[in-house]
This record gives structure tokens, sequence and C-alpha cells, in this order.
């Protein structure tokens, strides 16, 4: 549904993207990370033709994004940052003008902004002036605009920014449930747990290029190493472990263990029987929980530190 190869922005001596190569797949859910300036806008920008590539190209819904740019941008509902609100309209003048563009006919425009007004609460207030919606009701609403001509795409920049805690609840359901055969989305967005519950594919670019991609496991497995797990005792146990091969003890307390495992489905079951025969009396057995952010975060100091060095040379 999404495709570039080696996709590159230059702005005169700024290198804004640097051969950015993606392949999002129908139906998926891509959050694409980095920091401020990263080149995350850029991207899509680009993905919406609204910017040319300097280099490299983009297919999306199989459109190309600097021939047929028109195609494009009618396969895409798009939240960006700054979404542009008309704060002069109504609610439903808003949508309806949106609807009116998007050459949806009359009696569609009415009941796709009417189901939209309803599932993001703003129906009470559909009448009023948006310019005195809070920054949440304004998200809201740009976001049941990107949604009115049921795009095959959907590219959403901080889509949950300044809401309260209940509404991007609301909207992060209105993503996952959006997901299907014919509908894939990209997410940029700062909010780690966020793109972790959602992401089926995780991004991460820094000065314009991707360093990593992959699913959230494939990310923190190939950042933070293998999986740990804490192995609790139910009485103290001090006998020196036999541990598998593959398996290296990273801590050990007369409560408990914590050890690194290679290949957790093959190795697990034999440290829980190993440790059993010894007579040790274990209460449990889990995975330590890693995140997202321990993940990005380490990517983002490992990059900064090998930018310095480069930079030093």
């Amino acid at each position: 549904m999404i495709e570039t190869s080696e996709l590159g922005k230059q702005f005169n001596d700024f290198v804004a993207v640097d051969g950015v190569s993606l392949t999002v797949q129908p139906g998926q859910i891509l959050a694409l990370l980095g920091q401020n300036g990263a080149g995350k806008t850029t991207t899509v920008r680009m993905l919406t033709a609204l910017l040319q590539p300097t280099r490299g190209w983009a297919r999306v819904n199989g459109y190309d994004v600097l021939t047929q740019g028109a195609q494009v941008r009618a396969s895409v509902g798009v939240l960006t940052e700054q979404h542009g609100i008309y704060t002069r309209m109504s609610a439903m003048e808003y949508l309806d003008f949106f609807g009116a563009l998007y050459k949806l006919s009359p009696a569609n425009i009415i009941a796709t902004r009417n189901r939209q007004l309803e599932y993001f609460g703003l129906t009470e207030a559909a009448s009023r002036r948006v310019g005195e919606y809070s920054k949440g009701m304004k998200q809201k609403l740009a976001l049941a605009r990107a949604l009115m001509h049921n795009p095959p795409v959907l590219l959403l920049d901080e889509p949950t920014s300044a809401m309260d805690p209940e509404s991007a609840r609301l909207v992060r359901d209105q993503i996952a449930s959006l997901k299907s055969s014919q509908r894939t989305t990209i997410i940029c967005t700062h909010n780690l747990a966020e793109a972790e519950a959602l992401a089926d594919v995780v991004a991460v670019i820094y000065r314009g290029r991707i360093l990593v991609s992959g699913s959230v496991e494939e990310l923190k497995r190939q950042t933070l190493g293998p999986s740990e797990y804490e192995i609790h005792f139910a009485q103290a146990w001090n006998e020196a472990p036999e541990l598998p091969v593959g398996v290296t003890l990273l801590e050990r307390t007369p409560e408990y263990l914590r050890v690194q495992v290679q290949n957790p489905r093959e190795s697990n079951p034999l440290i829980l029987r190993n440790l059993s025969a010894r007579g040790a009396a274990m209460i449990s057995m889990q995975e330590t929980p890693r995140s997202l952010e321990q993940a990005y975060l380490k990517l983002m100091t490992d990059a900064q530190a090998a930018h310095l060095l480069k930079a030093q040379a």
C-alpha cells in the first residue's frame, strides 16, 4: 500500500530526508518515530504528494507521488500537526465543506458527517464555531475530517496530541478499529506507549535516515539483546544454578535469579526442569518487561554517540 525506495528531500544545502526505504502492507499500522527535525513530517509530505522528492521514489495506493499527485491525495486522509482548522465555520459546515471537496454525494456527506460527529463526541457542539473549541476538540474534528472520504491510507501526525486521556483512548480505539485488509496507517508520534500499543511495524528515523525497522519485539531484541527472565523462589535457595547453553546469569540472590535467554522456547523448560530436580521451590518464572521506550532511547543514545565520533574523526 505504501512503498518508498531511497526517498530523499534536500532544501538547498540541507538534507531533510536521506534515502528512506519503507514498505507498509495493506492493513498494517506503521509508527514512524524520531526526534523533532529528524525528517518525519517531510517524509509524510512527500507521501501525500505535497512535496516532490529530490531523489528516489514512492508509491501510495499504487500511485506514484511524482507523476500521479492528484490520485495520491484522493487516496489519503491526513492529520497534520498544524491541521489548519477553519475557525469561523461550525463543525457541521467544516465537514460538509470537505465532503464536497472530496466530491461525495449530499446524502453521503450528511450521513458520514453525522456519524463522525457522534463517534468523536462532538454532536452537541456541532453548530458552534470551531474557534470556540478546545485543542482536544479541534484535534478530534481534524481526524473526523481526515476520515470523511473513507481513504485507504491514513497519515497521522501526533493524532492524540493535546487530548485528555479519555479522548486519546477514543482516538486510539478508532485507529485500531480502522485496520482492515484495505486500510494502511502511518502514525508519527512521540507517545511511545501509544506506538507500542497500535503499531504492527515501527521505523526509527534519525537525521533523515532509517536506523531500524521491524516489529516492536524485533526492535527490542535488536536493540536491547535477548529476552530476560526472572525466577522467584518460595524460600531462600543458595546453590549455584546449572544453566543450559545459551543462557547467561545476570543477577542472583537467595530469593531470585535473573537470566538472559537466547532461545526461550528451548531453554526455559530446561531451566525449570534443572531447578526443580535440584530442589528449588519456585513461585514463578516470567519475562522481564521491556518497553519500546527503552529500545528507542538506547537507539538514540547510540546514534548520537556514533554521530559525534564521526564528526570528531
